[in-house]
């Protein structure tokens, strides 16, 4: 068995990140990444925004690079099988074995599937389903999207050429970015016949590696590639079958009851909906669809496939077995504030962690690709110091939730408790917005800033970081902490 005094397991964001710190700190050792894929996920052009905001692209690279960049990072290309944590060894499938004397665990996330094994539902999560979504939407005339987070936001946004019903549990699109406020300022963008030039998009390059050469295989869905950032759909043309450009209907405050394929939808007699118009909604549909989507709301459409973005389960399944990890709500390992997990020696970051130390109350975790690199990183310095017998502060950057990405070609910054995570009833919202151009919200308990949602090119953020992390008193101010009239961060210099 080969043996190496640190081991990571997986190769996106987090894993690399902390290969990369671990690497950096101990230039002598050799330091394991065990990763199934072929590519890496690595991060680049990273600019430190603000205290706490940062911005970077993600690139997937062919592990060679990694290894040309730091010859001490040993990538071994094979899955985990499985993991003997009291022999601090790890199994992969290939049947090698690895010894290691600290493991950090990055295996990242897989999506929650609405319903496993049916072909006609995708799950999206990753560069490999985003390119099978592309196929299968060239010929499509209807699809349903489920999900209210990044991901399905994004797509809705995206598809053109194509009827969508959206299937959303909450009242308002975006649920986990925004709140009804919000989605209402967005939503004019959604049914735009005419689309703006995109904005240069500095974030992912998708290189499909020794693409030209051969197709890739169709990963099955246990095969997961890594996440999807908020760029994913640059390069792939999102074009269905017809010719308008944008028909998205939203079903609000409903679910998937059950999903029915066309034989099923015959035999049990039921009536399906045209695509809504303006006028009269209740039209039945003539056309038979390869599959059925019954909403807990009654309503029952046909489409062409289903589109699941409903999130993402920690992918724990390879590590369970003979080891007694202490879980967290979520299904991910329970982490401390030095990214222990229950077991010694055993680290985790990224998606596959739970954090459960008593957070910052402005913090919560994310599963974004931001903080699986702060987390990588810091499981690394965490790593690092535990060798070396040194003491070490919770980082920074968990101090303040702070996130900046892209939505509708809007800039989106989220501080904080931007939607009043845990503040109960306790709280009160002010809100400015200029149609088309800019959202501001802040959320104010007790007089000071306890997070904020900046859509639009603002200029706020760092004012609000500050005003956050300061805790300051701002009750003297009232509403005019907002007035465009008055220039904020004079005051607060």
């Amino acid at each position: 068995a080969a043996r190496s005094r640190f081991a990571v397991v997986g190769g996106g964001i987090a894993g690399v990140t902390c290969a990369e710190k671990l690497a950096t700190e101990f230039p002598s050792e050799d330091i394991f990444l065990v990763t199934a894929s072929p590519v890496i996920k690595a991060v680049t052009n990273f600019k430190q925004v603000s205290k706490t905001l940062e911005e970077f692209d993600v690139e997937e690279q062919p592990s060679s690079l990694l290894e040309k960049r730091y010859p001490n990072i040993k990538v071994i290309q094979s899955g985990v099988k499985q993991l003997k944590s009291e022999e601090h060894k790890i199994l992969t499938e290939d049947g090698k074995e690895y010894i290691y004397e600290k493991l950090c665990l990055c295996a990242g996330a897989k999506p929650k599937l609405i319903f496993e094994g049916n072909p006609y539902v995708l799950g999206i999560r990753d560069t490999d389903s985003a390119e099978a979504f592309q196929k299968n939407l060239a010929q499509a005339e209807r699809i349903v999207v489920v999900g209210n987070g990044g991901i399905a936001l994004e797509l809705v946004y995206e598809i053109e050429g194509c009827e969508v019903i959206w299937a959303i549990k909450d009242k308002a699109i975006g649920n986990t970015f925004f709140d009804a406020g919000a989605a209402e300022f967005l939503i004019p963008k959604l049914t735009a016949e005419k689309r703006e030039t995109a904005i240069a998009c500095k974030r992912t390059k998708y290189t499909m590696e020794g693409k030209e050469k051969k197709e890739r295989p169709i990963a099955e869905s246990d095969k997961l590639g890594s996440a999807l950032g908020p760029d994913w759909h640059e390069g792939l043309r999102l074009k269905g079958a017809k010719e308008f450009s944008h028909k998205v209907h939203i079903e609000i405050l409903c679910e998937v009851k059950q999903i029915l394929l066309q034989q099923e939808f015959l035999q049990l007699k039921l009536t399906s909906l045209t695509f809504p118009k303006e006028e009269k909604n209740v039209e039945a549909d003539d056309v038979l669809w390869p599959i059925y989507v019954e909403l807990t709301n009654g309503k029952v459409y046909g489409c062409n496939f289903i589109v699941s973005a409903t999130g993402v389960v920690p992918n724990v399944k390879p590590f369970l077995d003979g080891n007694n990890f202490a879980l967290g709500e979520d299904g991910g390992l329970k982490v401390d504030d030095r990214m222990h997990t229950s077991i010694p020696d055993i680290y985790a970051a990224g998606d596959i962690c739970t954090a459960s130390w008593e957070p910052s109350p402005v913090w919560h975790q994310m599963r974004l690709w931001t903080q699986a690199r702060q987390m990588g990183w810091y499981a690394a310095k965490c790593m690092a110091a535990d060798t070396l017998r040194e003491d070490i502060d919770l980082d920074f950057c968990f101090e303040l939730f702070a996130h900046v990405t892209k939505f509708f070609n809007y800039k989106v910054v989220v501080l904080g408790k931007y939607n009043a995570q845990g503040l109960g009833l306790n709280h009160e919202l002010m809100l400015r917005c200029t149609k088309g151009q800019e959202y501001v919200k802040v959320v104010m308990q007790n007089g000071r800033m306890m997070g904020a949602v900046l859509i639009g090119e603002t200029d706020l953020e760092e004012t609000f970081e500050n005003l956050i992390l300061n805790r300051m008193d701002l009750s003297a101010y009232g509403e005019d902490l907002l007035n465009p009239n008055i220039d904020i961060e004079d005051y607060f210099d």
